[in-house]
């Protein structure tokens, strides 16, 4: 019963704590944006970051030609 008195403040404690965290987070836009970094990833991103504007008209190397040699990409 003795340790009730220690316990029972003690969660109360770190629920609170743990509510004003995630209050403070969710104020700060840490959710804001839940869907962007899940499609993030499904973009090609395979130049380096310098080169991004430097060849627009550039032949895209992954895409394969449309004749029979198809399977014969060149590799990287």
């Amino acid at each position: 019963m003795e340790a009730l008195y220690l316990l029972v403040p003690l969660s109360l404690a770190i629920v609170a704590l743990a509510a004003w965290i995630f209050l403070r987070m969710s104020d700060s836009g840490q959710f804001d944006d839940m869907e962007g970094p899940a499609h993030s990833i499904l973009h090609d991103d395979d130049r380096p970051p310098g080169d991004r504007g430097a060849d627009e008209r550039a032949p895209d190397v992954d895409r394969a030609p449309d004749d029979a040699t198809a399977h014969t990409r060149p590799q990287r």
